[in-house]
């Protein structure tokens, strides 16, 4: 089921049920952007891709800060077209069970819930599954293309910014709010999510 504007694919996606929505940025009436707040706004939770032609840090933040899972740059292939679409859907995605916890962050995968000091957070499923995949290993490094192979499986390459963008996007629900951080970087490897909280540099 296709929409030609963004007005009509808010009537579409909140009445009709799917496992993923690709959503072009540049859509008449309605932007994607706009239509992405939109839809979060209804409370509607299914799997998002977003099509752009820009490619620069501060539209994919912007595109991920809405609540979309993953985004493709034009122009692109369509086996990556496909490949993208599944890594986001339910099915292909579950990879882990029961709960985690560590450092006051409490991660339910049957859930698909998050708590850090009891205070839920309201995570994409992007950042859940790279949130999960820190956590199994925590106080330790995970390097980047274990990281980026978990998130986005090893069905097509995705660049490397797209982890940091993603990344950034989680610490910002993580570890901003709560005034110390987490997830920390390893210079020339990856991340790591530690076991205790360092706080936040202030300036004076």
């Amino acid at each position: 089921m296709t929409a030609a504007d963004g007005e009509t694919g808010l009537a579409i996606a909140t009445t009709y049920e799917f496992e993923a929505i690709v959503l072009d940025i540049g859509l008449p009436q309605l932007n994607g952007y706009e239509l992405m707040k939109a839809l979060r706004a209804c409370d509607c939770h299914t799997p998002v891709l977003m099509l752009t032609a820009r490619d620069g840090e501060d539209d994919v933040i912007h595109g991920l800060d809405q609540g979309a899972d993953d985004y493709l740059t034009k122009p692109f292939s369509f086996p990556e077209l496909v490949a993208r679409v599944q890594s986001i859907t339910p099915s292909h995605r579950e990879k882990a069970g029961g709960t985690m916890q560590a450092a006051g962050v409490v991660l339910d995968s049957e859930r698909h819930s998050v708590t850090r000091n009891s205070k839920s957070m309201d995570l994409t499923r992007q950042e859940f599954l790279l949130l999960t995949c820190l956590m199994r290993q925590s106080g330790q490094c995970v390097p980047r293309p274990t990281l980026m192979k978990f998130v986005w499986s090893e069905n097509y390459a995705v660049g490397t910014s797209a982890l940091d963008v993603l990344v950034n996007s989680l610490r910002a629900k993580i570890d901003a709010p709560f005034g110390d951080k987490l997830i920390g970087t390893v210079r020339g490897s990856g991340y790591i999510f530690k076991r205790t909280a360092t706080p936040a540099v202030r300036s004076a």
